[in-house]
């Protein structure tokens, strides 16, 4: 008969390690990328005290024997075979034994003493070896995976041969690429609760989020967003980034994560998903419930690649993701990459991004042309893209300057080391990273405006650069009731009309980053305006300060947990991964990651 799934359920519970490991809790923003051979603390695999083992030696368990007598062996390059390995006793011989090798050990439980004590031992070994062997027999996936668990443990994104290294370092084998990726997978899963198990834990997690967190929102299918980031979306920049990553453990699957920005341009996540793929329902998912729960607000720019399966979501969404509630542009890297694989014309790349770089009309219309003079086959198949979804001069402003994905592949490079983890622990890292973050940003919000400051470091920096540049800018005014002027660059004798009231500028800057260009500048000076009333609410540092206003909540013991009385969560057996060797971690290169040797100057 099958167990209680209340039963199981709160077993696993009470399996869950009260200490979170220390990877979940670091957040490293400014190195999005981990070391190939980073800097570790060496964990020791507990060795006999003189050197060889001794009658009367205690253990604690039948384990601490069998790993005591493996390190005996690994260190000492010799072998042995077992010739007794029951509940009460552990007996082996050396595997010359008898031709030239007399070594045996007998250790045995004394109940009394509830203990493991040596009861006979011959030593030291006395055989030789032929030759000398690169590895070890008894040097295994789970004795190199008890001695990388605080490697992985810091950093579960760990290299395979850098376990190759440390075994190395450690042991002086050289062990195989395949049994060092299978103590990697077996650390793993000491540390972060094995795979299958990790489903049935996760929904427990869940449900004591949910009752320490009341504003929390879960969806299974699966989908987790917190108070936080509705709360904090509120405060970014109108603007919403999607993109898909792929899941490296047993099974397959597919993070998809939606992320904004704060007035400082700091990377703000605001929904994760966990689905068996990028398919069109799974988005379709996806966009639905970060429209309900997350972008409640209308007026969104929604920037993701030009995936199918998002295209088609987008048009199910009933209008949720369309104009005039949300306005669905396109990452014009992915353009670029999509026209290379098209037409192989590297030397094109360039003017296809610049155009859709081109701020103005004039700007795109020069640079159109440019292309079509190579070809009209090139404008014609960058014409079967709306120009408002690639183009900033058509774009109506949604974008607010964002050409491309990359906040995605900027979160995805700080996810990228939980993405191999069980369901479980890849949930917690996102809660607890995403706790650091807020607390972290609020923090220094908080410290720049008790500082005296206005408005956002990185808008600062800009405002002071675009005034100094105001200097040498003559002014014309030609509507002084309506805020319409006429300004001349000096000595370049460009001229560009400004319109303050319809926060308008020729040059294209104004209206994209809602700060006061250098024409805007010169204006307000003019006028005596105070143009600090043009830069838009979002750089303001008690903005940047409300979006991480949100507290999160400790979980704290599980003992302190509400007893789980839902279903039982299983993997769907089909997404196992099948194939032999691990699974590819890093994406293949596409046209995207090409470095062009010889651009067009």
């Amino acid at each position: 008969m099958a167990p209680d799934v209340t039963e199981v359920a709160n077993a696993l519970a009470n399996e869950v390690p009260f200490e979170e490991p220390s990877f979940m809790r670091v957040l490293d923003l400014e190195a999005m990328h981990v070391p190939e051979f980073p800097e570790y603390m060496t964990a020791e695999i507990p060795m006999v005290e003189d050197g060889e083992f001794r009658v009367g030696m205690e253990f604690s368990s039948r384990e601490a024997v069998i790993k005591a007598v493996k390190d005996y062996s690994i260190r000492r390059s010799v072998d042995y075979r077992v010739f007794e390995s029951e509940p009460l006793t552990f007996y082996a011989k050396c595997t010359q034994y008898g031709s030239g090798c007399d070594w045996l050990i007998r250790v045995s439980l004394i109940s009394r003493r509830y203990c493991w004590v040596i009861r006979r031992y011959n030593g030291s070994h006395t055989c030789t070896r032929a030759t000398i062997s690169q590895d070890h027999s008894k040097l295994d996936s789970i004795t190199i995976a008890e001695a990388i668990k605080p490697l992985v443990e810091a950093d579960p994104s760990l290299k395979v041969k850098s376990v190759i290294a440390e075994v190395e370092s450690k042991f002086n084998y050289t062990v195989s690429y395949r049994k060092a990726w299978l103590a990697k997978q077996k650390a793993v899963e000491k540390i972060f609760g094995g795979w299958d198990a990790s489903y049935e834990a996760l929904p427990i997690w869940f449900e004591a989020m949910c009752h320490k967190e009341p504003s929390a929102v879960v969806h299974f299918e699966t989908m987790p967003t917190y108070q936080g980031d509705e709360l904090a979306f509120r405060h970014c920049k109108p603007i919403v980034q999607v993109d898909g990553t792929h899941l490296y453990g047993k099974y397959k699957g597919c993070l998809l994560v939606a992320v904004s920005q704060d007035g400082n341009n700091n990377i703000v996540p605001i929904a994760f998903a966990i689905v068996e793929g990028e398919t069109s329902d799974a988005w379709h998912f996806f966009l639905s419930n970060l429209r309900q729960h997350v972008v409640t607000r209308d007026s969104v720019g929604l920037i993701s690649d030009r995936h199918e399966s998002i295209n088609a979501a987008v048009e199910r969404s009933n209008g949720a993701w369309s104009p005039p509630r949300a306005f669905h542009m396109f990452c014009i890297r992915h353009i670029e990459s999509n026209f290379l694989r098209k037409f192989k014309a590297p030397y094109l790349q360039k003017l296809v991004v610049n155009i859709g770089y081109s701020r103005t009309v004039r700007e795109y219309e020069v640079r159109y042309q440019r292309l079509r003079e190579r070809g009209e086959a090139y404008t014609n198949w960058l014409n079967r893209i709306p120009r408002e979804q690639y183009a900033l001069a058509f774009d109506g402003g949604y974008r607010w300057g964002h050409m491309t994905t990359n906040l995605m592949e900027c979160i995805n490079s700080v996810l990228k080391d939980a993405r191999n983890l069980p369901i479980t622990a890849l949930v917690k890292a996102t809660f607890y990273r995403l706790n650091e973050l807020f607390t972290r940003k609020r923090a220094e919000a908080e410290s720049r405006i008790n500082a005296g400051h206005v408005f956002s470091d990185i808008v600062t920096s800009k405002l002071h650069a675009n005034q100094i540049a105001s200097g040498n800018i003559q002014v014309s005014c030609f509507d002084r009731q309506n805020e319409v002027f006429e300004v001349r660059e000096m000595p370049s004798g460009l001229e560009f009309a400004v319109d303050l009231r319809g926060l308008r500028c020729d040059c294209g800057e104004f209206q994209v980053d809602r700060i006061p260009c250098r024409h805007v500048f010169a204006c307000c000076a003019n006028q005596r305006l105070d143009w600090q009333l043009y830069v838009h609410d979002v750089y303001k540092m008690d903005q940047v300060r409300r979006v991480y206003r949100a507290r999160f909540r400790p979980l704290g013991n599980p003992a302190t947990w509400p007893a789980y009385n839902g279903p039982r969560f299983i993997p769907n057996p089909y997404l196992r991964r099948v194939m032999k060797g691990r699974p590819r971690m890093t994406r293949f290169l596409n046209e995207m990651d090409t470095r062009m040797l010889r651009r067009p100057r």
